[in-house]
């Protein structure tokens, strides 16, 4: 029997309260009494204690986080790393702290909704064919823009990108290795750019990434089921 390789988590939390028009940073922000990272890293030690958690953040908001984990009593074991300038190079100061071989995870910070399942299901592509990326098929319907106005797609074709994305290590770290691009929308993306094929885990709709006060209140309905 193949020796289960080690998984990691990196939480990638390095969001401002802009659009959701607050005064405190997103990620910060308390959803059924407690901040909504809290909820996201749970949901990973939920999956599996052992799973060595990376929580990424700005560096000016780490001594907030720090007060806020005294404040609530959370408990949950967690290494911090201080981010980057952009996603890109907070996702490669988290990959800086993984050692070795194994599974890492690159989860935003902001999606304190996803579910068991759908980790275990992004863990276990990973370890069969390298990747498993968490996504959805749309709802609505799909327009591409072009110089003449617009015109329809099928919506079938598509599918709308969420996380845990979930790599070997040695894919992840060498997709990092190269220099950032304007094309690098999510992991998979980076990784895409080095040849890599991209496996697709089905996702949740209730998996929603918390940015606008809109999807706060989804936030709380999803809290109470």
């Amino acid at each position: 029997m193949a020796q289960q390789l080690p998984e990691y988590a990196i939480i990638v939390a390095g969001g401002s309260g802009s659009r959701m028009q607050h005064d405190v940073p997103k990620q910060f922000i308390p959803v059924a009494g407690k901040p909504i990272l809290m909820h996201t890293i749970e949901r990973f030690y939920n999956y599996n204690p052992t799973i060595r958690l990376i929580v990424v953040l700005p560096k000016e908001q780490l001594t907030t986080w720090r007060e806020l984990c005294k404040e609530y009593n959370f408990t949950v074991f967690h290494m911090m790393v201080p981010g980057g300038a952009t996603r890109f190079g907070s996702v490669k100061n988290g990959l800086d702290a993984v050692m070795g071989d194994g599974l890492i995870a690159v989860h935003d910070g902001v999606r304190p909704f996803v579910e068991t399942e759908t980790i275990e299901a992004a863990f276990e592509a990973a370890a069969n064919f390298g990747s498993g990326v968490v996504a959805v098929s749309p709802k609505d319907s799909i327009r591409e823009m072009t110089p003449e106005g617009s015109k329809a797609v099928p919506r079938a074709n598509y599918k709308l990108m969420q996380t845990p994305q979930v790599f070997k290590a040695g894919i992840l770290k060498k997709a990092y290795e190269q220099s950032e691009q304007d094309y690098f929308t999510d992991d998979a993306s980076v990784v895409e750019s080095i040849g890599e094929t991209i496996t697709l885990v089905e996702g949740s709709y209730r998996n929603i990434k918390i940015t606008t006060p809109e999807d706060l209140i989804l936030a709380e309905a999803f809290a109470k089921v």
